[in-house]
């Protein structure tokens, strides 16, 4: 293996993003704050029903988690399209770099900015918020897991795409809708069973209250299933990232 192309590439898209830190550690932090009087004093002391919980506390677990896809989708996926349009991923392609080591670096990158973003979020946050952290290792498992799966979505729709509006329609019409239907906000106990089966195969739903479920010990579906989907998602996730870069798909075109 080429461990120190592999470190190269990695460093480089860790800078990318470590250089736009009023994206990546401000704009959170002030999300966060945000959040904060929003929700902490529009809704009070209100809990969420069935699970016996306060609903800011219900809530931050799942921001966090959308904060942590949204970066880790945008990380890869900027710096793909970003090369197509600037005509240099040729330079990407010629490099020493199998197709694992190029996925590899791409992926870890974007988990360092989910943990990154994560871990302001969260901080801001923590004066405000109770959070027992029963499984802290559950709750680890997911925000890797899930940064994993939206880094390696994010290499995928580089891919595909020709144009910054190629990208816009995925985040749009597909990623923003399956987050905002995952749970963040409310808990699936209390939609119709219609879409509460339509819920249960929505893998983001599963990283959302699998992070929950770690941090407060509450969530809507059982920790095993939970892990099981996810860790399914990553692996596939994983390999077909790996397999379309071995192939060139739509990198020669």
């Amino acid at each position: 293996m080429n461990l120190r192309g592999a470190s190269t590439l990695f460093g480089r898209e860790t800078r990318r993003f470590f250089k736009v830190k009023m994206q990546t550690i401000v704009a959170p932090a002030l999300t966060a704050l945000l959040y904060l009087i929003v929700f902490r004093y529009a809704m009070g002391n209100r809990s969420v029903p069935g699970l016996a919980v306060p609903y800011f506390d219900f809530l931050v677990p799942g921001l966090a988690m959308m904060a942590m896809m949204q970066n880790a989708f945008a990380n890869t996926s900027s710096s793909l399209i970003a090369g197509k349009v600037m005509n240099i991923h040729a330079h990407l392609l010629m490099a020493p770099l199998t197709a694992a080591e190029v996925i590899g670096a791409f992926l870890l990158a974007a988990v360092m900015r989910a943990l990154v973003v994560a871990t302001v979020f969260l901080l801001v946050l923590s004066p405000f918020v109770h959070f027992p952290l029963p499984h802290p290792a559950v709750a680890l498992l997911f925000a890797l897991c899930a940064s994993t799966i939206m880094g390696g979505l994010g290499i995928i729709g580089g891919m595909w795409a020709k144009k910054f509006d190629d990208m816009a329609t995925i985040s749009n019409f597909i990623i923003m809708p399956l987050t905002f239907l995952s749970g963040v906000f409310y808990s699936i106990g209390q939609l119709p069973p219609l879409w509460q089966q339509v819920n249960s195969i929505n893998p983001f739903f599963y990283m959302v209250d699998g992070f929950r479920f770690g941090l407060l010990g509450v969530g809507d579906s059982h920790p095993t299933t939970a892990i099981g989907f996810v860790l399914l998602a990553t692996i596939v996730t994983i390999i077909t990232c790996w397999q379309l870069w071995r192939r060139g798909w739509r990198l020669k075109d």
